[in-house]
C-alpha cells in the first residue's frame, strides 16, 4: 500500500472484499474479454469464418492481462478498449484479427457494467436479507417492553422497543422488494452496433436481419441474461443507472433513519450499539461511548443519497444516441454507490447483532410521562364514575399544567396522579393502574407477530441461504 497518494476510504475501510473485487479493474476487464469471446462463438455460430483454434486461444486468455501493456497502449491510442484489444491480441495473435469484430467500445464497457451492476445488487440483496432477518428477531425478542412513543420528538403514547423495530425492518423490506424488481427486470444491452443500429453487424452477415437478431439474442443468453434492452443508442438508456441508484439511495435512506433513531436511543441510555472492551468513544471525554457505527452509516448514507442525483443529471443530459461525458461521472458514481451502500449494510448488521437494551432506564423515562399519557383513560373513568366531562377536562388540565411546571422548572418529579387523588372530583375514581403501561401500548406485541409471520418468515424461506450466512466484519 502507497502512503504517498490518496486511498479511497470505501475500498481501504469500509466495504467488503466481495464488493471491492467485483468493481476492481481486473473483474471489468476480465469481462470485457468473456464477452469478446461470447461474440466471436456467436458470430462462429452463425457462419462467419471464425476458427475453433481461434475460439480456443481467446478462451485460455481470459484472465491472464497484462495491465502495464494496457497502459502502454492506452498512453498511446488515448483509448482504453482499443488498449485492451490490443493487449488482448498480443496474447491471443491467432484470434488477434477477429477480437471486437463489428462492434463498438459500449459493447464491452456498457454490458460489462449491466453484468456488473446485476452482480452487485445480488450481493446487496444478501447482505440486505440478514440485517431485515435480524431486526426482525429483535423486534420479537421485545415484542412486549413498553417504551415512551415520540411524535414530534415529544413523548406520545406508549410503543414497545420490538414494534419500533418493525418500523426500521419494514422500511428494509421495502428496499428489498424494490431490489428484487431492479434484479428481475435488468437486461443487457446486447449486440447494437455503433448508435445501436446493428448496421455493421447487419454488413457481416450480407443483409440477413435474422442472423442479426439471433446475434443478438445469442450473446444475451451467453452471458447469463433472459432478455436484451429492445431498441439503445450507441449506449444503453441512462435511465438504467439511475434507477439503480434509486435502489440504493432508498436502501440509505432507511438505514439512516434506523441510525438517527439508535443514535437519539443511545442519547437517552435507553439502547445502545455494540462497544467493544477496549473501543475509545473520545480521546479526550474517556467516559463516553459514542454511537461511531450508526454515526458512519449516516455519514455513508448521505454520501449515496447524493449519487442518485448525478446518475438523474447524467441521463437528463445525454444527447441524441450518446455524449461521452457520462463516462468519467459514471466510473466514480456507480462504483462507489455499491461499494458505500455495501458498507452500510455491513455496519447495520453489526450494530444490530450488537444492540444493547437496558430495560430499567426506559422503563423510568416511561413512568415519568405516563401520568399524562393516562390523563384521557382517567377522564373516561371519572365520568362513568358520575362526573361532568368539561369539568374534569378542565381540572386535569390545570392540574397537568402544574405539575409539568414542577418538572421543568424546579426539576420535580412529575406528582399528577397525587394532584388528581387529593382532588375531590376524582375521589371515587380508581388509580391504581394508572402506571401500568401495558395498558396503553395497544397491540404492539400482535402486530409484531404479526408481522413476522407475514412479511418476515416468507423472506426467511425464501433467501434462507443468505439468511444463514455469516457476517461481514466491520473492518475499522
Amino acid at each position: 500500500m502507497s502512503h504517498d497518494v490518496y486511498d479511497n476510504p470505501l475500498i481501504g475501510r469500509y466495504a467488503s472484499r466481495e464488493m471491492c473485487g467485483l468493481w476492481s479493474p481486473q473483474t471489468k476487464h476480465s469481462t470485457w474479454r468473456k464477452l469478446w469471446v461470447a461474440l466471436a462463438e456467436a458470430e462462429q455460430e452463425l457462419g462467419l469464418p471464425i476458427s475453433n483454434e481461434q475460439l480456443a486461444e481467446l478462451r485460455a486468455h481470459t484472465d491472464d492481462i497484462d495491465f502495464a501493456a494496457a497502459a502502454r497502449h492506452e498512453k498511446q491510442l488515448r483509448h482504453d478498449v482499443m488498449a485492451h484489444v490490443h493487449t488482448y491480441g498480443e496474447v491471443a495473435p491467432l484470434a488477434r484479427p477477429i477480437i471486437h469484430l463489428g462492434a463498438t467500445s459500449c459493447y464491452v464497457t456498457d454490458n460489462t457494467d449491466l453484468i456488473l451492476m446485476r452482480r452487485g445488487l445480488e450481493m446487496l440483496r444478501r447482505q440486505l436479507v440478514g440485517v431485515i432477518d435480524r431486526l426482525a428477531k429483535f423486534a420479537t425478542e421485545y415484542r412486549a417492553l413498553p417504551c415512551l412513543g415520540f411524535t414530534h420528538m415529544q413523548p406520545a403514547q406508549p410503543v414497545t422497543v420490538g414494534k419500533r423495530a418493525t418500523l426500521w425492518c419494514y422500511d428494509l423490506v421495502l428496499d428489498l422488494e424494490e431490489l428484487e424488481q431492479r434484479i428481475a427486470r435488468l437486461k443487457l444491452r446486447g449486440v447494437k452496433g455503433t448508435t445501436g443500429t446493428q448496421a455493421t453487424f447487419l454488413a457481416l452477415f450480407e443483409g440477413d436481419h435474422a442472423k442479426v437478431e439471433e446475434l443478438d439474442r445469442r450473446v444475451t443468453t451467453k452471458l447469463g441474461f433472459d432478455e436484451h434492452y429492445a431498441v439503445t443508442g450507441q449506449t444503453y438508456s441512462r435511465k438504467v443507472d439511475a434507477q439503480v441508484l434509486d435502489v440504493l439511495g432508498g436502501i440509505s435512506q432507511s438505514a439512516h433513519k434506523l441510525a438517527t433513531d439508535l443514535r437519539l436511543l443511545q442519547s437517552r441510555k435507553e439502547v445502545e450499539e455494540p462497544f467493544e472492551k477496549h473501543q475509545i468513544g473520545s480521546s479526550a471525554m474517556a467516559y463516553k461511548r459514542n454511537p461511531m457505527r450508526s454515526e458512519r452509516v449516516c455519514g455513508l448514507a448521505r454520501f449515496v443519497m447524493s449519487l442518485q442525483s448525478s446518475a438523474a443529471q447524467t441521463m437528463a443530459t445525454q444527447w441524441m444516441e450518446r455524449t461521452l461525458d457520462d463516462s468519467a461521472n459514471r466510473r466514480l458514481t456507480i462504483p462507489q454507490a455499491f461499494l458505500a451502500t455495501d458498507a452500510i449494510l455491513i455496519l447495520l448488521r453489526n450494530v444490530v447483532d450488537g444492540l444493547v437494551v437496558y430495560p430499567k432506564v426506559i422503563e423510568k423515562h416511561l413512568q415519568e410521562e405516563l401520568p399524562f399519557m393516562a390523563t384521557e383513560e382517567i377522564l373516561m373513568a371519572g365520568v362513568r364514575a358520575g362526573g361532568d366531562r368539561q369539568d374534569l377536562h378542565e381540572r386535569i388540565r390545570v392540574h397537568s399544567q402544574d405539575a409539568g411546571r414542577v418538572v421543568k422548572e424546579e426539576g420535580g418529579a412529575n406528582d399528577l396522579l397525587e394532584r388528581l387523588r387529593t382532588d375531590p372530583a376524582f375521589a371515587t375514581v380508581d388509580l391504581s393502574n394508572t402506571m401500568d403501561a401495558k395498558r396503553f401500548i395497544g397491540r404492539a406485541p400482535e402486530q409484531v407477530d404479526r408481522f413476522v409471520a407475514d412479511v418476515i418468515d416468507p423472506i426467511r424461506r425464501r433467501y434462507a441461504n443468505d439468511v444463514n450466512a455469516a457476517a461481514e466484519d466491520v473492518r475499522v
